[in-house]
């Protein structure tokens, strides 16, 4: 003889839309199987019983579960809430999709831009220093590293990817000063790396935190920490110590070096005045552009006299025509490509995990470049600058501390 079964309404905490058509009423079973009935579709399941569906009242607001018995079977089947929304989701079409790799790993994921970031970066600047070598020029090199990476974009855009954001003149008055300092900084850099070694250069560019505090408190009127000011004496120290016994020390590499620390502090001066909402892709390509047009005049005025008698011949006659132009390529491709990426990268992160990863990043720089041109550095230049690169982390971890205490703040004050 059949059964009858009646059951409870079984109510969903969850959006009703989607699970209006999970409402259990009472029906008759059938000895052959369940079918489970939705507006659009039906879907058989398993061996047992059948039912019929009705939606849910509007007036339901809550998921109670029930024990559904069937005479003649020795098992129970327990509906859950887990359950009602699962066949929901299926029935309706509205099933959870897969997490991509980069959801269900995000560690990982930020991980690789991190090491993208400093392989770029180290390639770069090994490349950078090996054209510096046969072809000493570095007002016209750092014209390439901007022209390629202007290219790239131009392309970038051609393709939708990323797609240009318009720019207005609003906005091109406000990137203006932030890329005359980034093409400032940009070549200065590029002078000392010419002048001096690439580990020499980059521990006298420790120094910036000091200039970036310095014009937070005299130039903006912010109040800075003793115990930030107390933090930055260690570099001070150590790039003291490393230049008066650096091999490869000149005065040329020196002041450019700190003139690019400076230019770099007004960048970020001028960066958060010029605070926007296009993406940070879309606004590096702009200031890139801006960047070139400043840095080609002073190139062609400087260098160009040199480059036209003999700077471009007695280069072609070092490594050959073909070497040359792909070593300028690269150059600037890798130039670009770790700035684009050490921006993505940043992105992803905390402002200490920031801070760490800029320090790290130094020190990467420092000791590949020993590595690979086999500079001599005498053993007061070496303990200089790890006191200079133990006083940027020192600085960088207390000021992201502050900061991210600061948001907190911020954020509890507007709630």
């Amino acid at each position: 003889m059949a059964s009858t079964i009646t059951t409870n309404s079984i109510q969903s905490p969850s959006n009703a839309s989607r699970l209006s058509s999970l409402y259990l009423s009472r029906n008759r079973i059938s000895p052959n199987n369940v079918l489970f009935k939705t507006p659009s579709q039906s879907l058989l399941a398993t061996k047992a019983k059948r039912f019929a569906f009705s939606p849910f009242p509007e007036n339901r607001k809550s998921l109670v579960a029930k024990t559904l018995s069937f005479p003649g079977w020795t098992q129970q089947i327990r509906l859950t809430s887990s359950v009602v929304v699962k066949a929901a989701a299926d029935a309706e079409g509205h099933a959870e999709p897969a997490k991509s790799f980069g959801e269900r790993f995000p560690a990982l994921v930020t991980g690789f831009f991190f090491f993208t970031w400093y392989f770029l970066n180290v390639i770069f600047n090994i490349l950078n220093k090996k054209v510096y070598n046969y072809f000493p020029y570095p007002y016209f090199v750092s014209v390439v590293h901007l022209l390629v990476g202007v290219v790239y974009c131009l392309v970038s855009w051609g393709v939708g990817l990323p797609k240009r954001a318009p720019i207005d003149k609003e906005l091109l008055a406000l990137l203006t000063p932030v890329a005359f300092c980034h093409a400032l900084g940009h070549v200065m850099s590029n002078v000392s790396f010419a002048a001096v070694a690439v580990s020499f250069t980059h521990t006298i560019k420790a120094l910036e935190p000091f200039f970036s505090a310095a014009a937070s408190q005299f130039v903006l009127g912010h109040q800075i920490p003793l115990s930030l000011w107390l933090s930055l004496a260690p570099v001070v120290i150590g790039v003291s110590v490393a230049s008066l016994t650096e091999l490869s020390f000149n005065w040329t590499g020196f002041i450019s070096a700190m003139i690019s620390n400076i230019a770099f502090t007004y960048r970020s001066i001028y960066s958060k005045k010029a605070m926007t909402g296009m993406d940070s892709t879309n606004v590096y390509a702009y200031i890139s552009i801006i960047a070139l047009l400043v840095c080609i005049p002073p190139a062609v005025l400087i260098e160009g006299p040199q480059l036209m008698q003999h700077g471009f011949r007695d280069a072609i006659a070092k490594v050959g025509l073909v070497k040359f132009l792909s070593d300028l390529f690269w150059i600037g491709m890798f130039y670009h490509l770790y700035n684009q990426v050490a921006t993505n990268t940043l992105e992803r992160v905390a402002p200490l995990t920031h801070a760490v990863g800029n320090v790290l990043k130094r020190v990467f720089v420092i000791g590949f470049s020993i590595v690979v041109f086999g500079n001599r550095i005498s053993t007061q230049t070496g303990i200089g600058t790890a006191i200079a690169i133990a006083g940027v982390a020192i600085y960088s971890l207390i000021k992201a501390n502050m900061e991210e205490q600061n948001r907190k703040a911020d954020i509890t004050h507007a709630s």
